[in-house]
């Protein structure tokens, strides 16, 4: 190969490719740390949402009530 114009273009080209999938492997690694970070949020909600309503309950049944004021 030579060093003319086609060679620079080529070596060129060549880095672009191998940035581009470096960056689209970074990318999909990525989208599955958000994956899990949005599956572990959704569980926290639910435990979050079962332990409201357990409170609810006990402090019905011990005859507590919110007020405003």
């Amino acid at each position: 190969m030579s060093d003319g114009p086609d060679s620079l273009v080529l070596r060129f080209m060549h880095r672009v490719d191998v940035k581009l999938d470096r960056t689209i492997d970074d990318l999909a690694g990525i989208k599955v740390r958000a994956t899990n970070l949005e599956e572990t949020m959704a569980g926290l909600n639910r435990r979050m949402d079962r332990t409201d309503l357990r409170v609810g309950r006990i402090e019905r049944r011990l005859g507590r009530t919110e007020t405003a004021g």
